[in-house]
Formats: C-alpha cells, sequence, structure tokens
C-alpha cells in the first residue's frame, strides 16, 4: 500500500484527489498523514527546506489541511456553521499524540461527547478559500479530508464541484470508513485505494512488545481486536464502555425473553440519554455481540471473538440466536441505526426494537 502511494510522488503522476478506505482502526488516517508529508517533501523534484521539515514533522506546514467533523458548542452564534478551524488546537493536540484515535475520543476532544459530528457547509467554503491561495512553498498544497461520510448534502455538493475543477498542484486525501454513505459522484471523481486491517500476528507483536501482555492475553485480544488496532487498545481498558454496553444488551436479552414490556420501556429510555454517537456505538456492539452468539453454536473456538464475560453470558444465551432469527434480527439493529443516524426519536426506536426482539427470540 505504502509502495503504490510512494510510486505515485516518484513517478510524479499524483491523482487529484485519493480515497483511502478501509475498516476503523487500520491506520487510514497515519497513512494519509505519511503521504501528505511525503508530496510536501518530494512532489516536482523540489528541495525542501530544514524550516519547511520542521513544519511538517509538527503537522504545521501552512500547505497542509485538515478537513474533520465538528460539533457546534453552546458559545457559538445561532448563524454560525463550525468549520475545522474552531478545533484547530483540539485536532492538532490529538493527531500529534497519535493518528489512532476513534470519533468518540475526537467528540471528547472537542468537548461534546453527547452530539453528532458533521462536516458543515461553512467547511466546504473554508476549503475553497484556503486551496485557492498560492502555495506557500511553490510545490503542491494537500487537503486531508477525515471521514468525508460525515459531509452534509450541503457542504457534499461544494466539495463535488471543488473535485471537479480542482486547483493546480492540489492534492485531496479523503480518509473514509463507510464510502457507501458518499455521494455517487464523488466516489467516481477520486482514486479508491482500500487499506487492509492489520494483521492478527501484528496486533499481538504490538500488545506482547508495546503492552507488555503474556502470549495467551495478547492472542485472546488481538483476535478479538479483528485488525482494529484501536479496539485491541479499548480492550485493554477496565473503564471500557463495551461493559456497559454488555450490560445494557444482557438487558435487553432477558427482559425480551421473559417479556417485560414495562422494564423494556425503562431500558430504552436509558437508552435515550446516551448521546448519538454513543447509541450508534452500542448497536454496533449489538451487531458484533448477535454475530459471536450465532457463531458460538457451532462449538469452534476458531470462530469466536469474545472477551471472557461475553463468553460467559453466551454459554446460556447463544441458543436463542439461530438460522431464524439472526438475519432479521441483524436487519433490525441496521435498520435502528439508520434511524439513529437520521435524528429520528430514540426513545421511539429503541422501544420498537426491544419490542420485536420479543417477537424475534421466539422463533426457531
Amino acid at each position: 500500500m505504502q509502495q503504490r502511494l510512494m510510486q505515485m510522488v516518484d513517478e510524479d503522476r499524483l491523482p487529484h484527489a485519493v480515497m483511502l478506505c478501509g475498516p476503523q482502526g487500520a491506520g487510514k488516517l497515519a497513512l494519509a498523514v505519511d503521504f501528505a508529508k511525503v508530496v510536501l517533501m518530494r512532489a516536482g523534484n523540489r528541495q525542501p527546506s530544514a524550516n519547511s521539515l520542521a513544519m511538517l514533522d509538527k503537522l504545521e506546514h501552512p500547505d497542509l489541511h485538515f478537513t474533520y467533523p465538528t460539533i457546534k458548542l453552546p458559545s457559538m452564534g445561532s448563524d454560525h456553521k463550525p468549520v475545522s478551524d474552531d478545533f484547530a488546537r483540539e485536532w492538532h493536540e490529538l493527531i500529534t499524540a497519535s493518528p489512532y484515535f476513534t470519533m468518540n475520543e475526537w467528540l471528547q476532544q472537542m468537548g461534546g461527547e453527547n452530539q453528532q459530528a458533521i462536516i458543515t457547509a461553512g467547511e466546504s467554503d473554508e476549503l475553497v478559500r484556503k486551496l485557492s491561495l498560492k502555495s506557500s512553498q511553490g510545490g503542491y498544497k494537500v487537503s486531508i479530508v477525515w471521514l468525508p461520510e460525515r459531509m452534509n448534502i450541503e457542504c457534499a455538493n461544494k466539495v463535488l464541484k471543488l473535485l471537479e475543477e480542482p486547483p493546480s498542484q492540489t492534492l485531496f486525501i479523503m480518509v473514509c470508513q463507510e464510502p457507501d454513505r458518499l455521494l455517487e459522484t464523488i466516489r467516481s471523481r477520486v482514486q479508491r485505494i482500500d487499506v487492509r486491517k492489520i494483521a492478527d500476528d501484528d496486533i499481538r507483536q504490538a500488545l506482547r512488545q508495546k503492552r507488555g501482555l503474556t502470549d495467551d492475553m495478547a492472542q485472546r485480544v488481538s483476535r478479538m481486536a479483528n485488525g482494529n488496532w484501536l479496539k485491541a487498545v479499548e480492550l485493554l481498558s477496565s473503564d471500557s464502555e463495551n461493559e456497559l454496553f454488555l450490560d445494557m444488551f444482557q438487558a435487553l436479552m432477558r427482559l425480551a425473553y421473559q417479556r417485560k414490556v414495562k422494564d423494556l420501556k425503562a431500558w430504552s429510555e436509558q437508552m435515550s440519554t446516551m448521546g448519538r454517537e454513543k447509541q450508534r456505538r452500542f448497536l454496533e456492539y449489538f451487531l458484533r455481540l448477535v454475530r459471536e452468539n450465532f457463531m458460538y453454536n457451532f462449538h469452534n473456538p476458531e470462530l469466536c471473538y469474545m472477551t471472557q464475560r461475553e463468553e460467559d453470558f453466551a454459554r446460556n444465551f447463544a441458543r436463542f440466536i439461530n438460522e431464524a432469527n439472526v438475519i432479521p434480527i441483524s436487519e433490525l439493529a441496521n435498520l435502528a441505526i439508520r434511524d439513529i443516524g437520521q435524528n429520528a426519536n430514540a426513545k421511539i426506536v429503541f422501544f420498537d426494537m426491544a419490542l420485536q426482539m420479543i417477537v424475534l427470540l421466539i422463533q426457531k
């Protein structure tokens, strides 16, 4: 992957836009930053100055621009459309510490954990302005767009125009996790490069060398991480929200099996108090655990990727997830993810999901 990107620079055949796609935790943003550095150092066979190299090392190069999802703070005016520069300090602190971080960590950094971050039309206007300026160092201008699928429709249409008529010597590097959410016209105007998930052996070795884990623990964590370094780090955290999500998953399944509608209503009300990003993460966790419980029934340890506590629950619960209901349950969760993403009433979404689970759990 890196060799392919470096070859573009060496042969001076850079496209105007590249989209790095792949699963979370595969290192797409780290790859994008390294690629941008090489382009700004080497494109056009120019010799970079010591000052330019120092700015690149600190990610403070004037020709390197970052775009990322933002939130609206209470201190912002009603007419203000948040832009990346509003959170430039917070972004710089996070990405210089490590290019491996989650949306949840970014939301915490911005101070809006319960909000849904998007890229606004104001940001696209800023991009047009910045990229219309002459390169500070006389070479390329590079714009890294983290999670372009979070652009609202107004922003996406403006970015499309920018991709159709890009400024000279400008490179867009989009770091995308869910490319299907992007406009097809945008996808058709970028060169897509798929980044594979990290090999389990590489994660296991990193856990042993950098985190001091035993062979057995490193093996279990690396298999559960499934190529996602962020997941591996999260699993090592004692206060991981996965513990909360497992509690909520267990409560939903038990209450649905017992047909306790009143208690399921209380469960849905508790879920509705979480921010939309957290609700989405729970639903993704829900999908994973449904899959793992289904696979548990095959009695092949190599097919299961669960923590010890998850496995303890699966021992008695897994038989309720079977060929008759595994697909409808998964479709139910995916529908809830869509509805939450479209700002539907969370209390209604989760109560409807809970009620349907009563019926689905008895299917055999």
